[in-house]
């Protein structure tokens, strides 16, 4: 009798390991599919690099909301860099801040995600083509330009500000957005390579390499007068 109740009893160890291994990662799925974006069915890379447009003008529409709200000017100069003396441009700042939490987060829930869903690039996790997206407009339009002088002071009301100089307009943002979705689609050297790298920094890598790659094109459209 013994013998037949030891048979009988469950593995409550084992049991435990597989509720633990199933158990979904709502944070780090939530993040790689960029609150969900990842999850509508036709296009979610294009609709990855629309959450990375959003990304690209939080800072300026988070100061312009600030400003609004409390009712002061939208006067804005360089800040203090922590434990420096240097300064740098606000909006520079805020926006590499952008690109490094975006980056690293998205390396994490992009491993979570494809070890959960058990694929090594699940097309729901779209977090690499918001990275990617923002790189673009950031290396596109911070990086100094000499077609008409870099320290003339941006006029009117843009659509956002990647720097206090780099203004995003209507034509940067639809340059930016072809040439990301091109390079991330074609994959030149080296974002296939990239492709082989460890989980999330595989899924996130070639992102950047097509970011580079279309920042650079952007920078160039930039310098012949768009």
């Amino acid at each position: 009798m013994t013998a037949n109740m030891d048979s009988s009893a469950p593995d409550a160890p084992a049991d435990a390991r597989s509720i633990a291994r199933s158990r979904k990662p709502d944070s780090a799925l939530f993040i790689a599919t960029a609150g969900g974006l990842g999850c509508i069915p036709i296009a979610p890379g294009t609709w990855g690099s629309l959450g990375g447009i959003v990304l690209a003008g939080l800072p300026w529409w988070t100061f312009f909301g600030v400003a609004a709200a409390s009712g002061f000017g939208l006067g804005v100069g360089p800040i203090r860099l922590p434990f420096t003396s240097r300064t740098m441009d606000f909006f520079l700042f805020s926006n590499l801040v952008l690109l490094f939490l975006t980056g690293a987060t998205g390396i994490w829930a992009a491993n979570q995600a494809a070890a959960y869903w058990r694929q090594k690039d699940p097309q729901k996790v779209v977090i690499d083509e918001v990275s990617g997206q923002h790189l673009t407009y950031l290396l596109g339009c911070a990086v100094p330009s000499i077609h008409g002088g870099s320290s003339a002071m941006w006029s009117g009301m843009p659509i956002a500000l990647i720097t206090l100089h780099s203004p995003l307009n209507w034509k940067y943002l639809l340059v930016g957005f072809i040439l990301f979705r091109v390079f991330d689609i074609w994959k030149p050297f080296p974002a296939r390579q990239a492709e082989s790298l460890p989980g999330g920094w595989g899924i996130m890598a070639d992102d950047w390499v097509a970011g580079i790659y279309a920042g650079i094109g952007l920078w160039i459209a930039r310098m012949v007068g768009l």
